[in-house]
């Protein structure tokens, strides 16, 4: 096996071995605790620009399938993990995760104690580092570009170009729901479209003038720093006053609060895996969640009247979700279509597809 290492900006090195590409690869080192869904963290456009470890100690050993992806590609700058497993088992395998890794370049490091390099970030908050195999040693330079990395305009690098219409499993058209992409995954599309809806993933620079003849419009998960998107932020905040439904997740929930002029700040490590305990503030019932976001809606930022702060994380208290009073909208932080992951909030599309039916009926009260 090739030797590999991983260098922290603050100077810890992490030495293993090299997976997947030959290379170095830079990145902001985030973790993520799920048990599963390496596949699905690897293809989610919302770790543009990050190199992620994976905290569960076992890693590929159901390979790779043709099915599970959420986008088109791998997105993440570098992977991280304590063990490979090299002869995956499961009948849907099709590549192993070594080999997927190689197949979109992405330089990857194992044989490393990724609970180590947890605790690190966890107390030292999140920060960049280097992932670089035997025979590409960085230079000072190198390393002094790394210290100084950080993620821009990170919604048009995986944004689509043009719009894309995908029709419903039915076959029968309900309803017609533009679904902006700033980073959006394949099972946000994939939830509409079981429930009757044509779905049209259109670009993040989408003005709203141009959404006439739909029912509602999905905001995707996405990348980056949310307040640099001033563009998509004024857009968001006219689309507001066109009365149509709308229903966001992560980074839309993030830009739909700073429309209405909310604050978003920076989390210490983020929150990253498939056990986030969120409470819903309206009926006190806690829901177990999937995350992916490293940015926060500041709760106490939020105008009062324009909207309020519902769902709430019961691990920090930070914002997870806001309504907006007299609209029909709403948004969440955590991921509501997630798999593999609980479900327990998957009910929030048909609550999105009950606001289009009110909204048909000129009762557009948000539900």
């Amino acid at each position: 096996m090739k030797k590999a290492c991983l260098l922290l900006a603050d100077g810890t090195l992490f030495s293993g071995y090299a997976v997947g590409a030959d290379g170095s690869a830079v990145g902001e080192v985030v973790f993520n605790t799920g048990m599963a869904g390496y596949q699905e963290v690897l293809t989610d456009p919302s770790y543009y620009g990050q190199t992620v470890c994976m905290t569960y100690p076992l890693i590929g050993n159901y390979g790779i399938n043709f099915e599970d992806y959420e986008s088109r590609k791998s997105w993440v700058s570098g992977f991280v993990m304590r063990e490979l497993c090299e002869y995956p088992s499961n009948w849907r395998c099709k590549l192993t995760l070594g080999e997927y890794l190689k197949h979109q370049n992405v330089v990857g490091i194992a044989g490393i104690d990724t609970r180590a390099l947890t605790r690190r970030i966890r107390n030292a908050g999140v920060m960049n580092g280097i992932i670089y195999s035997e025979g590409f040693e960085p230079d000072a330079a190198k390393v002094q570009e790394m210290k100084n990395y950080s993620v821009h305009d990170a919604v048009k690098a995986v944004s689509c170009s043009s719009p894309v219409v995908y029709p419903p499993d039915s076959g029968s058209v309900r309803w017609r729901v533009a679904l902006y992409d700033f980073g959006v995954k394949y099972n946000i599309e994939r939830e509409l479209r079981k429930r009757g809806c044509e779905v049209t993933v259109v670009p993040a620079l989408t003005p709203p003038e141009a959404l006439s003849g739909f029912d509602g419009v999905m905001l995707s998960n996405g990348p980056g720093d949310p307040a640099e998107n001033i563009e998509i932020i004024d857009n968001l905040r006219r689309l507001l006053d066109t009365g149509m439904p709308v229903f966001g997740i992560c980074l839309g929930h993030q830009l739909l609060a700073l429309a209405i002029g909310a604050k978003t700040e920076k989390l210490r490590y983020g929150h990253r895996g498939v056990n986030h305990p969120v409470k819903d503030l309206d009926t006190g019932r806690t829901y177990i969640t999937s995350q992916n976001h490293g940015y926060a809606v500041v709760s106490d930022s939020v105008p009062a009247g324009l909207a309020r702060v519902r769902y709430v994380n019961l691990n920090d208290g930070t914002a997870e979700g806001l309504e907006y009073p007299g609209r029909p909208v709403f948004t969440v932080q955590y991921h509501p279509e997630v798999c593999p992951g609980p479900m327990d909030t998957a009910y929030l599309f048909d609550r999105f597809v009950s606001n289009m039916e009110h909204a048909k009926g000129d009762d557009a009260v948000c539900r």
